[in-house]
């Protein structure tokens, strides 16, 4: 759990810089800027937990990186809502405000559902099938 938790520090990083220099000095809407800071750290958080993480664990081709995609997908899904739900259902429209439903509160939330899809679906060890601890 402590790797993935490094990789996800460092794509958590990679994610709040680019989406606030996206959304601040580069002018972009917020879920424009959030899908593409989105982009970015999903491959970081790959590299980190394929070649760091889970290196243990042989995923052959495609299908791993599709998986984690699919995971990560579902994970910026509930970023996006939460950031959609604050900036135009609740009209909290500052840049704080959309840094804190999209990177703070979505991060965590979406976090526990990429740490289970990571285990579950992508780097699934041989006996261990859907397992939060081992």
């Amino acid at each position: 759990m402590l790797g993935f938790a490094t990789v996800g520090l460092l794509a958590y990083a990679v994610d709040l810089a680019l989406f606030t220099a996206l959304r601040g000095p580069a002018g972009l809407d917020p879920l424009t800027a959030k899908s593409v800071s989105f982009l970015a750290a999903c491959t970081v958080a790959y590299a980190g937990n394929a070649l760091g993480t889970y290196r243990t664990v042989r995923t052959p081709g495609l299908r791993a990186y599709g998986a984690f995609f699919a995971v990560n997908l579902a994970g910026a899904a509930v970023q996006l809502l939460c950031l959609a739900v604050s900036h135009y259902a609740l009209g909290l429209t500052s840049q704080r405000a959309d840094t804190v439903s999209g990177t703070v509160v979505g991060m965590a939330l979406a976090t526990v559902l990429r740490f289970w899809g990571t285990r579950t679906w992508v780097f699934r060890a041989e006996g261990r099938v859907g397992s939060w601890t081992g």
